[in-house]
């Protein structure tokens, strides 16, 4: 997985590309750490447009993302959704605990 952080104005856009699954913990947590300290970021949107696949360990990551980043006052929300990683989401009833398009 490739992970490219877009920051415009304080809104971060988490672009992720291929798989996301265990072997990506490092490269995602790498990619996001940064943003928990940095007052100026006031939201982060994970875009999902390029993943084709992910497990119940990115799942994991999603949800310390979400601690970590609500912890600091910061919204996160998941775009891009679509296909089998909507399919995921939706049978873990992320829906009801991030804000989904």
């Amino acid at each position: 997985m490739q992970a490219t952080v877009l920051n415009e104005s304080g809104k971060v856009t988490l672009k992720l590309v291929g798989r996301f699954d265990f072997n990506t913990h490092r490269e995602f947590r790498a990619a996001y750490e940064p943003l928990i300290a940095d007052s100026a970021v006031q939201s982060v949107a994970v875009d999902f447009a390029g993943v084709d696949y992910l497990d119940s360990s990115a799942l994991g990551m999603l949800l310390m993302l979400r601690d970590k980043l609500g912890g600091a006052n910061k919204e996160v929300a998941l775009t891009g959704v679509r296909g089998n990683v909507k399919q995921v989401l939706d049978i873990a009833n992320f829906g009801k605990l991030f804000q989904i398009s």
